[in-house]
């Protein structure tokens, strides 16, 4: 069984910064991949970031790319800081986890679907 909280979320405006945190409980010793997803309600889940054990790199989807960082800050704890927000970067941002073997290790970022262990969400506002 494995269980996700995030928190971390909140309102900024364009330009500024926040950073988003996850804490895994777990009853296994297995190594996780983990992510961070956003959908706003109704919408499918895209996988914005990534980390897989081993994987030696990190998931990114291009609307990110050289703005959001995901960290680990130890096994059990998923950070993404994202800096230069964007309106379009509203959502609700959901942290997840499986093992590797389950969702196809990295692969698994551009089929969130595979993924079984979910956090609650947390909302992001971008505006002015």
């Amino acid at each position: 069984q494995v269980q996700l909280v995030e928190s971390g979320g909140g309102s900024v405006q364009p330009g500024g910064s926040l950073s988003l945190s996850c804490v895994v409980t777990r009853d296994t010793s297995s190594m996780l991949c983990m992510g961070w997803f956003r959908a706003a309600p109704g919408e499918e889940r895209e996988a914005v970031a990534g980390i897989c054990p081993g994987a030696g790199s990190r998931y990114y989807t291009d609307s990110v790319k050289g703005r959001f960082t995901i960290s680990q800050g130890d096994a059990n704890t998923l950070i993404l800081q994202m800096n230069g927000l964007k309106p379009e970067d509203s959502d609700m941002y959901y942290c997840a986890a499986d093992l590797p073997s389950w969702v196809g290790g990295m692969n698994g970022f551009r089929h969130p679907g595979v993924f079984r262990y979910w956090g609650q969400g947390t909302q992001v506002t971008v505006s002015s």
